[in-house]
């Protein structure tokens, strides 16, 4: 099938007439393609370049600035749909390569961050102690740094920062990716083949990352934990024992399942959304760094009114 990119300014006569021939080769609607290019209807021309029949093609809600909002909530909604959907019908057609992609997917995103969660996770602990142990030792409120700990490192602090990690390192990474891969119309020739592009590419990128995250944030509650551990004894009075002693007793169930659950969410929007805005990339390759800084905002964006939606419902 013959494509063209569509980046430019389609100005010229005679292109327009090759653009109807190219069309009518492939099978296509000339009449569609001349009212798409002047109206510039995107959305039409990203339907007829990827088939009716494309996976990818149903993830295209398209709504004016007013709607924007609500068209970016459906789509991630159906890309999350399509990902369990396709997960559970081809859940036996090549079992191997997505074990194998999904482990790739958490090698990068969990192994290769652990020194940088490891730094930022000792810092913070530290910061959160000196901060706030200096302070409380005056009023004799020594004791009051461990739950200062727990309620700035794992109910909050924790699954955020490890996603803001994640989405700088990994979602810019995927959506880079696959941007790249639909400008080289490399999702139409998987598609070609009889490959489901979204069982394939995006299901262990979703899986990857999810666990990623989540496995990173118990990480970084720890490290931060030992952190704060090694500070306070270096800089109040209170002893080890005691101050780990003040730490287990104020750490209850619904902290530490608060934590899991806003990671688990962080990790599958971040992977949602990042994925979804490397798919949406459709003719040029000047699309794509557009595509990485709109997957960062939405992300960051989403994990912060998640967060804030988690924390009021369970702690207000």
């Amino acid at each position: 099938m013959i494509l063209f990119d569509f980046g430019g300014v389609l100005a010229e006569e005679g292109f327009r007439n090759g653009l109807h021939t190219i069309a009518r080769i492939n099978g296509l609607q000339p009449e569609f393609f001349a009212q798409a290019l002047r109206d510039g209807d995107e959305s039409g021309r990203k339907e007829q370049v990827r088939g009716k029949d494309s996976q990818v093609a149903f993830i295209d809600f398209s709504g004016g600035r007013r709607w924007a909002g609500i068209s970016f909530l459906l789509n991630i909604f159906t890309l999350l749909f399509l990902t369990f959907k396709d997960l559970w019908i081809e859940r036996k057609s090549g079992l191997n390569i997505i074990i194998d992609n999904t482990l790739k997917q958490v090698y990068f995103t969990g192994v290769e961050a652990l020194r940088v969660i490891t730094l930022i996770s000792l810092a913070l602990g530290a910061v959160v102690i000196i901060e706030s142990g200096t302070q409380l030792t005056r009023f004799g409120g020594g004791g009051l740094a461990a739950p200062i700990l727990i309620m700035v490192i794992i109910r909050e602090l924790g699954p955020l920062l490890t996603a803001f990690v994640v989405i700088g390192r990994s979602g810019t990474a995927i959506t880079t990716e696959l941007g790249n891969m639909v400008v080289a119309h490399e999702i139409e020739a998987i598609e070609v083949m009889g490959i489901n592009p979204i069982y394939f590419i995006v299901v262990p990128r979703i899986i990857g990352v999810t666990v990623a995250v989540t496995v990173l944030s118990v990480y970084f509650n720890l490290v931060a934990m030992v952190g704060g551990l090694t500070i306070s004894t270096w800089i109040t009075t209170t002893k080890f024992s005691v101050f780990l002693h003040n730490l287990t007793t104020s750490l209850t169930l619904t902290d530490l399942s608060v934590s899991l659950l806003k990671s688990l969410i962080f990790g599958l929007v971040i992977s949602l959304v990042c994925s979804y805005n490397g798919l949406s990339v459709r003719f040029s390759s000047t699309e794509v760094p557009q595509a990485a800084t709109r997957g960062v905002v939405n992300s960051l964006l989403s994990c912060f009114i998640i967060n804030c939606v988690i924390t009021l419902f369970f702690y207000l």
